[in-house]
């Protein structure tokens, strides 16, 4: 059963207000911290921790799985993992392991997967990929680039499923390959941003009148990692922690509001049974929401950390825009794991790797003294905000206009209340 905030939060019902604020109230998180580091013993599906409380950093529902055999047998790993080395079998873009060591040596793929329409919802494979970066495409609709690196969607009843919907490609999305040298799957791009990109393909669809039409069979994913691996060469996509204890400093963060428009309204929500984020979206009206799922397993989808970076956006046109993300020293970011919000940093800096290797690392998270901030085992969604985004927190209430001009300072509700870039070379 869900938590009794969130289950309010589906229906929207005004009359219920002040009895969500006490919901809310009390459903937020202890002032204790864990702050032992024990020895984690991880198996496929759970984390066991050598002393109490019990700090579970992967899903408390596991996905079902097409084979019950993993390729990799539960070791210890002795946390935290990372920036710079990881154990054996540890995907470095989650801290979790994987069953098939093989998928490692694969370059990650980058879909470009719709969030608009409502009817490309729910979508499939989402709570597959270990980061998914959320950005602004203009005209008041958002865009998921999910990063596939690892182990692949799968099912016990689809070992071979489809993911999708998957649409055009952007500016931005060229950065973010860079740094985690990997290929671009999409359904073709504009002819300004088409000339940019570089390691892309373009997925034919069997169903051009179908906007929603374009899906990508996991067994074809495999052939094109395997295609672009002679050329990208082997992967080593490093420079993230992790690690299951919860750092010192954090506020109360139990849930977040992003509207990139009226009718694109994002909400996290903390969930304390699986300890992970849940996201519910408006359906495209600004006032009835719905709880996102993966199509695959009919289940919620449940993000470990939600990341909110402040990076340059430069807008050419209304839809055409470009993010600042390459070589950048420090930006701002807010990091929300176990309940709490975190000040901290974002940097993409030229280091040691970087000019001994000649390759690119993905965004690294710093906490606010500019140490690598721990990320909790498992997946991270960043949303890609302004840098005149404004951040606040509210009461709760499910009227838009009192969410944007209210203030409530320690209610642990934040508000990123995201400013649309402006055109910046309107006849280019």
């Amino acid at each position: 059963m869900k938590p009794a905030h969130i289950r309010l939060i589906r229906f929207l019902l005004p009359g219920v207000l002040i009895l969500a604020v006490v919901v809310l109230a009390v459903q937020r998180l202890p002032g204790t911290m864990v702050t032992a580091t024990p020895t984690i013993v991880i198996t496929k599906t759970t984390v066991q921790l050598s002393e109490s409380p019990p700090i579970t950093p992967v899903k408390s529902t596991p996905i079902p799985q097409a084979s019950q055999t993993p390729t990799v047998q539960p070791t210890q790993i002795a946390y935290p993992v990372g920036p710079d080395n990881y154990p054996p079998g540890i995907n470095p873009l989650s801290g979790l392991l994987v069953e098939d060591l093989e998928s490692l040596k694969l370059p990650p793929a980058l879909l470009s997967i719709s969030n608009s329409p409502v009817t490309a919802r729910p979508q499939a494979g989402l709570s597959f990929a270990p980061l998914i970066y959320e950005l602004f495409i203009g005209e008041g609709n958002s865009r998921f680039l999910t990063v596939f690196y690892g182990d692949l969607p799968k099912t016990a009843d689809n070992p071979d499923p489809e993911i999708g919907p998957i649409r055009s490609g952007r500016l931005a999305y060229e950065h973010i390959r860079k740094q985690l040298n990997g290929f671009i799957t999409m359904a073709y791009a504009s002819v300004w941003v088409m000339p940019k990109l570089n390691y892309y393909h373009n997925l034919q669809t069997e169903h051009p009148d179908d906007i929603n039409g374009a899906r990508l069979r996991v067994s074809d994913l495999v052939d094109l990692k395997k295609k672009y691996l002679s050329e990208l060469g082997t992967p080593n996509p490093i420079g993230l922690k992790f690690d299951p204890v919860v750092p010192h400093g954090g506020k109360d963060g139990h849930t977040i509001w992003l509207p990139y428009a009226y009718v694109d309204q994002i909400w996290w929500h903390y969930d304390r049974e699986s300890s992970t984020y849940h996201r519910w979206q408006d359906n495209e009206n600004g006032r009835e929401y719905t709880e996102q799922i993966d199509s695959l397993t009919g289940k919620p989808l449940e993000i470990e950390n939600v990341a909110v970076l402040f990076a340059n956006h430069i807008a050419y046109r209304e839809t055409l825009i470009d993010l600042e993300l390459l070589y950048r020293n420090r930006e701002r970011a807010l990091i929300f794991r176990d309940g709490q919000v975190f000040q901290g940093y974002w940097t993409t800096k030229s280091e040691d790797y970087e000019k001994t290797t000649g390759k690119l690392r993905p965004i690294r998270i710093l906490d606010k003294d500019g140490n690598p901030f721990p990320s909790k085992p498992g997946q991270t969604w960043m949303e890609i905000v302004t840098p005149e985004t404004g951040v606040y927190e509210t009461q709760y209430t499910e009227d838009y206009y009192r969410l944007v001009n209210n203030r409530e300072p320690g209610s642990g509700i934040w508000v990123i209340s995201f400013v649309h870039p402006e055109n910046m070379q309107p006849n280019q």
